[in-house]
């Protein structure tokens, strides 16, 4: 990955707030940081930890993470401070840089690590160290919410994401000549993986926003005449809305990719309005994520469809047997690539049951059309996608389950037409307890991040649940969902 940067060290990387870092600029900016990282006593196998907006440090601390062999640690900067802790010691992160703006939220924790701000390019060090880390090192870990309440952390080695860069350039066609507006977090495999990182693999340059807002991504795409953007669906709907969308010249944009979820084809649509054309990327933070892609020349005669395998990627559709379907059939997505996570971090029975003889098991239903273009009918049933973020309704019941005037709760997804979908909790009150929509919501008040809290509590007298016991969602969804 290191090659990335040096072979081309007078290009524009990155337009950061109107200042321009060349890629000569980015290797001398990732030397500093190691030299800095190993003044600490960062060393190969350590982990490293970030805890910002989008800012040049995420890709100089990725970079010297390469260089020692050590291993970067993504924090979303949404959830609340003991999902920060936790995730901070399952890692057995050394190191954490931050914002300052997280400092007064970090204090209230007991974290047994190095602190530090962003400014470690600019620190005093020694010389820059060798070259220790190895492409099958783990150089990425990224925690995604977990099926059992507590999130998983997928490991990815350089080699890994080197095939994932390589895919994502053969997706979009990407050239060196391209602008790519980031403002999707890279906390997330989405906004570092999907765009960012092949496009400096390429050689393009970056625009990078600290985070999203429709009136500065739009007066980007006006002013910085990107080539190539990635969206989710909520952010399509908080663009076409804004007042400013339909007068905003598009004319630079050749191509648009979507992903995270489902999405609505109507936002699809409003966009091939204004003549750009809306690709999709099917994956997930597993998955590298870039895995089935739909791609620029065939966006407007397949709108709606996840595409066509990747680079590199393999795909099955198979059913509760594990027997391939065929063409027209629905089946159980599952994925082979070079861009696959080696595993859940220190979590063996976890990665056992996702990959099974190197395939990942989505838990998406899929069909494939008689072009070999594969459309995703159904997500993990249980999973909220909202704003695209992933809610997992295990971490919310946990919470439920603390309650003692609480029965028993199940949470499922509601559709939102801001959010895509949002948690509701559906609650059965143990006999002679009162209990209140406003408790309820109290209880999640600093152990979750506040976009998984409930958007609202509906009271029954009991849960649907099959003959070996098992809470019916389906059902609920049915009842409440809508």
């Amino acid at each position: 990955m290191l090659d990335w940067l040096e072979c081309r060290p007078d290009r524009v990387a990155l337009r950061w707030q109107g200042t321009d870092i060349t890629y000569g600029e980015m290797v001398r900016r990732a030397g500093r940081t190691a030299s800095a990282l190993a003044a600490r006593g960062i060393a190969r196998g350590d982990r490293v930890a970030i805890l910002a907006h989008n800012c040049p440090d995420y890709l100089d601390l990725l970079f010297a993470c390469a260089r020692l062999g050590a291993v970067l640690v993504t924090l979303n900067w949404r959830l609340a401070p003991p999902e920060w802790q936790y995730i901070l010691e399952h890692s057995g992160a050394k190191l954490l840089a931050h914002e300052g703006e997280f400092s007064k939220a970090l204090d209230t924790l007991n974290l047994r690590l190095i602190r530090t701000g962003l400014d470690l390019p600019s620190c005093e060090g020694g010389e820059v160290p060798p070259v220790a880390g190895k492409a099958d090192d783990p150089l990425l870990l990224v925690y995604t919410s977990g099926t059992t309440g507590r999130p998983k952390g997928a490991v990815h080695t350089g080699a890994t994401l080197m095939a994932n860069a390589a895919a994502g350039v053969e997706a979009h066609a990407m050239v060196p000549g391209d602008r790519i507006l980031t403002f999707l977090p890279m906390f997330h495999v989405g906004g570092l993986n999907n765009q960012t990182l092949p496009a400096i693999s390429v050689g393009a340059t970056v625009i990078l926003q600290p985070r999203f807002a429709p009136d500065t991504a739009l007066a980007a795409i006006e002013g910085e005449k990107p080539t190539i953007i990635l969206l989710v669906p909520a952010v399509m709907k908080a663009l076409v809305e804004h007042p400013r969308f339909a007068l905003t010249d598009l004319s630079s944009l050749r191509f648009a990719m979507a992903g995270s979820s489902v999405v609505p084809v109507e936002l699809i649509r409003a966009f091939h309005a204004r003549g750009l054309p809306v690709g999709q990327i099917y994956g997930s933070t597993e998955t590298g994520p870039v895995s089935i892609v739909l791609k620029r020349e065939d966006a407007m005669r397949k709108t709606g469809a996840c595409g066509v395998p990747a680079l590199g990627c393999q795909v099955r559709l198979v059913d509760d047997d594990g027997r391939d379907v065929p063409s027209g059939a629905s089946g159980e997505v599952l994925i082979k690539a070079p861009n696959l996570m080696t595993g859940y971090w220190r979590d063996e029975a976890a990665t056992r049951e996702a990959l099974a003889d190197g395939w990942y098991r989505t838990g998406d239903v899929g069909r494939r059309d008689a072009e070999g273009f594969y459309w995703v009918d159904e997500r993990k049933k249980d999973m909220i996608i909202s704003g695209g973020e992933n809610i997992y309704p295990a971490e919310l019941e946990v919470v439920l389950d603390s309650c003692p005037a609480i029965a028993e709760g199940a949470v499922i997804a509601r559709a939102d037409p801001k959010w895509g979908e949002v948690p509701v909790a559906v609650i059965v009150r143990r006999e002679g307890a009162s209990l209140r929509e406003e408790e309820v919501r109290q209880l999640f008040e600093g152990r979750l991040a506040r976009f998984k809290h409930p958007h609202s509590v509906v009271f029954v007298d009991a849960l649907p649940r099959n003959v070996m016991g098992k809470i019916l969602r389906y059902r609920l969804r049915e009842q409440f969902g809508s």
